[in-house]
Parts: structure tokens; C-alpha cells; sequence
């Protein structure tokens, strides 16, 4: 969530880095060997690796507590002064070791051309005593968070040994687990809520393709079995691909950009998708928001942070494009606009049925629906679940007549369509604010409901007009 809410801390763990820039231009080439001189121009630091997920998080509003390891060098202490434009960054469970350097990423640049890349950095396994402190400082800092991100850059510090002393500490306080992967496998996450490989990852540690939407929820259900959790693709100009253990998939395509850097693109994500969860988000909800968050990055030269401003202005802009007022929606798309709602501080109403025939009755219920709060969304039944509900002589109207009538309500704001027998999985998808329905139902009798108000959210029960329903207008008009 990316309104001005408070959020739940994000422990950041993994390996962090210093990422130099020295800029210049080049005009000639070097008399004493064939290659380009740089005429510098100036230099800037800025946080890598794990770091830069921590800066991406505090951009967007969220505390973050980093545990990292860096040694007693001037590359650390550049590294917490650029830390330091982030106030909502925690450095207290820092692991300092005078034996390992700080990884630095030294990138020399010409314009916008990158000529060279220089790497210092030691990524040997850690030994007993950087471990065990290494394990402390992941263990008081999960201890305060909402959500963990492991971001392993397989430099060292994201051991077995710490990796699995995480996931007990996250799992003992019911903690969701992120992992950016670096791993051939993943079987050392076991224990994580989501694993987010991009494509390359993804085919090293299952050996399946990724050419298709269908190429990459198998290789993701393949990579899932791993290590017992859901597996989040990112795939480049192909979008994003979640695939969750219970067999739901979810494709969303990329954002049309201009490409001007990948560099750090997916720490972004990564951190767009922990500071959503650590809102209330839906899993689903949350992959949109780390999708545009994303496009936005690789838009920026260099390692660079997506401030909370901008992600809003994004997703607002992604919500007009998508859906107009009223407009009949997918569910994947339905979620990137209620995220994008979201985004804005906005409440949004979920409230269900067939409506058929639209009669008095439910326009009273729309209306009160619309009333608790400041987006609707109605999902309406396919055709096929009206008749296993109904019988085989209804709808009267397809979805399609349907989806129009509903859309036209101007207190209806978004339609979506489910094909199950109840609203259950568009519900989880949405995470709605309040969920309505009608003062005929008992609060445990409304499907999806334990589902909201789990969430924070809240459950409505409205008065019906007496004496109008569907089933009396179908038989009326039969007489």
C-alpha cells in the first residue's frame, strides 16, 4: 500500500554493495592502446546489491532494517553516508568485519554508455564467528518486521547456515519470507513465501524454457516444488508470471518504456513488492505495483530508487488507461487498478452477485455499497456459474449484457467477472477495504469475509427492499 499509511517494518538481509559512478566523455582513443579516453567528469555513490533494496523500500515510504556485513573501510563509510538520504533506513544490525572489504561495483561511464566495470569484493563463504553474527543481527531484526527480504547476490553472507536460521526466525513469528535467488536451485529457501527469479535463474535451476506464458508457469510450478512456496518470474520485456502453490497464475505484461539502464531494476521490484505486502496488499495486487515500479526503474540511468510519488503518478495513470469508469475488466487487470486506487488512499467496496434482471433491489444495494466508501467494484457471475447456481434457463442475459448494465450505474465504479461458484479467489486477489452483501446473510455465511477482515478490512451488511428479486420478475413475467 503507498497511501500515507503507517507500514510494517521490512528487514532487508543479503549481500550489500557500493555502487561507484565515474562519469565523463570520451572523444579520442588512447595513443598507447586501443581504447577509449575517458576525460572524467565527475563521480557519485550510490547503495547496491542489498542496499539498494533497503534505499528502494525507504523511498516508498516503508522502515527498513538492513543486516548486511562490510568491513573497516572507506567504502563503508561511503556506504552508510549514502544510506543516510534515507532516514527510515536502520543500519544497527550492521555486521562490521575487519577481514572482508565492502563489495564495490565501480561502473565507468561515457554519456549514457557504460565502458567498463570494475568489481573489488571477496565472496567467500563466511566463516563461524561472521555467521553467528550475521545469524544474531537477522534474528532481532526480523523480530521487528512485518516482512523479510533475502536479496542473495551469492557474495558470501547469505550462507545455508544464516539462510535457515532466517526462515525459523520469520516462520516463529509468522513472517512472510521474500528471496531474491542467486542459487543453481532452490532448495536452501525452503521455508520462503515467494521466491522471485528472473527468466535466466529460472531455467538454470529447473532446465525448462521460458519462451511462453505457458513455458513460464511450468518451469515456475517446476521451480515452486523446490522449495515449497510460490515463484514469482520476472521476465524482461515479457512481463511477470506468479504462480502460486494452490495452481492460480497470474501474466502481467510489461510496461511500454524506454529502456535506459536495467542496473538494479529488479532490486526495485523486489522492494515494491515487500513494501506492498507490508501495506495490506494481495499477493496479486502487490506483483502489479512491483511491475510498474519496474518500468520506472529502467527508465533511470544507473542504480537508482523509485520514490513513492512516482510510483503513485504511475499507477494512477496505469488505472485511467486501464479501466474507465465502469469499465468490464480481467482480474489481473482489476487488480492493478484497485492497487493503483489503493495507492491514492482511496477505500475501496467489493460487493457480488448474478444481477440478471436488475430490479429496485439492487440498485438499494448498490447504492449503499458505493456509500461505504469511495470505489466499487462488482463482480458478477459468468454465465456458467449463474446456471450451476440457477438451472440451465438462466441468465436471461450473458455476461456480456450484464457486465454493460452494471458498468452504467454511476455508483459503480469497476466490474469483474468469476467464473467459480463464489467470489472467493477474486476476493483473496482484491483484498478489498469493505466487503458488502446483504442483510439476508449471517456474518459467517458471507464467503470471503474471514478473507477481509483478516486483511484489516471490514464486513457491511445492508437492508434489502423487501419483495424484489430476479427469481419473483422470472416467474411474474411467465404468468
Amino acid at each position: 500500500m503507498l497511501a500515507e499509511t503507517q507500514l510494517a517494518p521490512i528487514a532487508v538481509i543479503g549481500d550489500v554493495m557500493v555502487d561507484r559512478y565515474i562519469t565523463g566523455s570520451v572523444s579520442r582513443i588512447s595513443p598507447e592502446a586501443p581504447v577509449p579516453v575517458l576525460v572524467h567528469g565527475a563521480e557519485r555513490i550510490v547503495p547496491g546489491g542489498a542496499a539498494n533494496v533497503a534505499a528502494n523500500a525507504a523511498a516508498l515510504g516503508a522502515p527498513v532494517l538492513l543486516v548486511g556485513l562490510v568491513g573497516e573501510d572507506e567504502a563503508a563509510s561511503q556506504l552508510a553516508d549514502a544510506l543516510a538520504t534515507y532516514p527510515g533506513i536502520s543500519l544497527a544490525h550492521m555486521v562490521v568485519d575487519a577481514k572482508r572489504p565492502t563489495i564495490t561495483k565501480t561502473r565507468v561511464m561515457s554519456g549514457r554508455q557504460q565502458i567498463v566495470r570494475i568489481d573489488a569484493e571477496v565472496t567467500r563463504a563466511c566463516d563461524a564467528a561472521e555467521e553467528a553474527a550475521l545469524i544474531g543481527a537477522a534474528e532481532a531484526a526480523i523480530a521487528k518486521a512485518g516482512v523479510v527480504v533475502l536479496s542473495d547476490y551469492a557474495k558470501g553472507v547469505l550462507s545455508d547456515v544464516v539462510i535457515a536460521a532466517a526462515m525459523a526466525a520469520a516462520k516463529a513469528r509468522n513472517v512472510p519470507v521474500i528471496v531474491d535467488p542467486k542459487r543453481r536451485t532452490f532448495e536452501a529457501y525452503r521455508g520462503a513465501t515467494l521466491v522471485t527469479p528472473n527468466r535466466r535463474e529460472l531455467a538454470e535451476a529447473t532446465g525448462l524454457p521460458d519462451e511462453t506464458d505457458a513455458d513460464a508457469a511450468r518451469a515456475a510450478e517446476a521451480a515452486g516444488r523446490q522449495f515449497g512456496g510460490d515463484v514469482l518470474v520476472t521476465r524482461a520485456e515479457k512481463g511477470m508470471t506468479l504462480w502460486r502453490q494452490d495452481g492460480r497464475v497470474l501474466h502481467v505484461p510489461a510496461e511500454a518504456r524506454e529502456v535506459f539502464d536495467v542496473s538494479g531494476a529488479g532490486d526495485t521490484a523486489l522492494a515494491a513488492l515487500a513494501v506492498s505486502l507490508a501495506g495490506g496488499q494481495s499477493l496479486e495486487a502487490s506483483v502489479g505495483i512491483a511491475n510498474a515500479a519496474a518500468a520506472l526503474a529502467v527508465a533511470k540511468l544507473g542504480t537508482a530508487v523509485v520514490t513513492r510519488a512516482e510510483l503513485r503518478a504511475a499507477l494512477e495513470r496505469t488505472a485511467a488507461q486501464i479501466a474507465p469508469p465502469g469499465a468490464l475488466v480481467s482480474r489481473e487487470d482489476a487488480c492493478a487498478v484497485v492497487a493503483a486506487w489503493k495507492a491514492q488512499g482511496l477505500r475501496v467496496v467489493f460487493t457480488n452477485g448474478c444481477f440478471d434482471l436488475v430490479h429496485p433491489g439492487h440498485v438499494s444495494l448498490l447504492e449503499q455499497s458505493a456509500a461505504q466508501g469511495d470505489r466499487l467494484v462488482v463482480a458478477l457471475n459468468t454465465d456458467a456459474s449463474v446456471r450451476r447456481l440457477k438451472g440451465p434457463s438462466r441468465p436471461l442475459q450473458d455476461e456480456q449484457a450484464r457486465a454493460r448494465v452494471m458498468g452504467a450505474m454511476r455508483c459503480v465504479d469497476l466490474v469483474v467477472l468469476f467464473d467459480e461458484e463464489t467470489p472467493l479467489e477474486t476476493i483473496k486477489a482484491l483484498l478489498p477495504d469493505v466487503l458488502v452483501k446483504g442483510a439476508d446473510y449471517a456474518p459467517h455465511e458471507v464467503v470471503g469475509a474471514d478473507v477481509v477482515t483478516a486483511n484489516g478490512g471490514e464486513l457491511v451488511l445492508v437492508d434489502l427492499v423487501a419483495g424484489k428479486s430476479t427469481s419473483s420478475l422470472v416467474a411474474k413475467a411467465r404468468t
